[in-house]
């Protein structure tokens, strides 16, 4: 078809450009247009309709940008055919020069990556919305009335976990978990030189956000519990000690959990010292097994999440939460820093956490985590490995004839690259021989279990040279 078509714009009320874009769409979907079909000049058709080339435009651009046509110079614009939801691919952090089929030889292990079951498919609708009618529009600063949907949203999301008293007002839309994390901090610390305690193996997240504030960072000795409250106390005693920061759902990386009564006692222990504690829950899958810091102290509990490890870590999407009477001071902290999300993300957000499929994606992505890491588990059978069906990496001591550094070098040989746990210490500390092998469930659960067999392969066979 070339310039013929005319679209029969409706009566009803609203902008010109969105009846053309609905004129079009309805085209296409009728088979009035089809791909490839040539759409009139943008004077022409203004003039047949009686509108502004302007209007015209602008639904050509709309158009164009969600890919339902294309524009080509000298050409004109035609309609498109409609994209494929292809299977993701993820690009390794160390090797894009690797990138290859699903079914693929080096997979990557040392951060965690999501299936792709529909998050993709159901982001670009979304994005698609806010793109044809953005709530909070393009053209001005974020503010925190565009972010009240989103906040409601994040609450919704936020449903099952034991936060004690909390509404919308209490929610910070943040830029990840590592920058909901450094926001309490820079609303938490103060002085000159301030201190946070850290678990003995932590995230290193921590302490990159404190090496940036120029705070100082303590080291706290652990159990298979969790910190040791007797340990806290000590650190605590005589040093400006202001934030004892801990990951007691999933610990990362070794996959403890801190039970309630142990969390009890270094409630206890942290209001003896006036500590505030800030909760990383961003690693856990399934439902908390226990109350969480906000709950147990609320005038000390800070909580940080977000949607990475659950649904996607493309959009950078997470959550602080204050201890009641102290949201303002991260308020502060954002809009002091950032001035907050820009709006189509906070737009996008409300859309996506209070859409009815996410739950139902998570939950396919838990499973399908679960499926790989019992392949790993069961893999590994014989070595000291500890795991859990709801988190995505395990914890593997090595056997004798191991050090972590020759056996993550031997590794990225055999393109399966893990993670010391060297990695997770102070820069001065001394740590056992282990690794942390994160779930790759981007590429096939065949490609996985040939990866993990190769480190099983590493295993069973250390190297017998003796360095001279």
């Amino acid at each position: 078809m070339g310039t013929i078509w005319q679209p029969e714009l409706s009566d009803g009320a609203g902008p010109k450009y969105k009846a053309v874009v609905a004129a079009i769409r309805k085209a296409i979907s009728k088979g009035e247009l089809g791909v490839g079909d040539k759409l009139p000049p943008v004077r022409d058709l203004a003039w047949k309709l009686g509108i502004t080339p302007g209007t015209v435009a602008r639904a050509y651009t709309i158009l164009t940008d969600e890919a339902v046509l294309t524009a080509e110079v000298g050409r004109g614009t035609f309609v498109t055919a409609p994209l494929r939801d292809v299977p993701y691919v993820p690009i390794e952090i160390d090797a894009v020069a690797h990138m290859g089929p699903h079914d693929m030889h080096r997979v990557n292990l040392f951060s965690p990556v999501l299936p792709s079951i529909g998050q993709a498919a159901l982001i670009r609708e979304l994005l698609g919305q806010v793109a044809d009618n953005p709530a909070s529009g393009v053209m001005h600063y974020p503010t925190r009335a565009s972010a009240v949907p989103a906040r409601k949203a994040a609450l919704k999301w936020l449903a099952n976990t034991p936060l004690g008293p909390i509404d919308a007002e209490d929610v910070v839309m943040t830029m990840g978990g590592q920058h909901g994390i450094f926001l309490v901090l820079q609303a938490v610390l103060s002085g000159r030189r301030p201190t946070i305690l850290v678990e003995e193996l932590a995230y290193p997240g921590f302490r990159r956000a404190a090496e940036l504030l120029r705070a100082d960072v303590v080291p706290v000795a652990m159990d298979e519990d969790g910190v040791i409250p007797e340990a806290l106390h000590a650190a605590a005693k005589g040093c400006d000690a202001q934030v004892f920061c801990t990951s007691p759902e999933v610990h990362n990386p070794t996959v403890a959990h801190t039970p309630l009564a142990r969390r009890e006692e270094l409630v206890a222990v942290a209001r003896s010292h006036g500590l505030q504690i800030l909760e990383d829950d961003c690693y856990r899958m399934g439902i908390e097994r226990a109350a969480t810091y906000r709950a147990l102290a609320p005038e000390l509990g800070w909580y940080v999440s977000s949607i990475a490890k659950t649904l996607t870590p493309a959009l950078r999407l997470g959550f602080a939460v204050a201890p009641k009477g102290k949201t303002s001071g991260l308020r502060r902290a954002k809009e002091h820093g950032f001035f907050g999300l820009p709006t189509p993300m906070l737009d996008l957000a409300a859309l996506l956490l209070g859409d009815p499929r996410v739950n139902a994606l998570t939950a396919k992505a838990r499973d399908i985590y679960g499926q790989y890491i019992q392949t790993a588990a069961d893999t590994l059978q014989g070595y000291d490995v500890k795991w859990r069906l709801d988190v995505p990496f395990l914890w593997l001591t090595l056997p004798q004839g191991w050090r972590a550094v020759a056996f993550c070098q031997a590794a990225e040989a055999a393109d399966v690259p893990v993670r010391p746990a060297e990695e997770f210490a102070g820069r001065d500390a001394r740590v056992r021989h282990k690794v942390r092998l994160a779930i790759n469930a981007g590429v096939s659960i065949e490609s996985f279990a040939a990866a993990v067999q190769r480190l099983r392969d590493l295993l069973d066979n250390p190297p017998e040279q003796i360095s001279v």
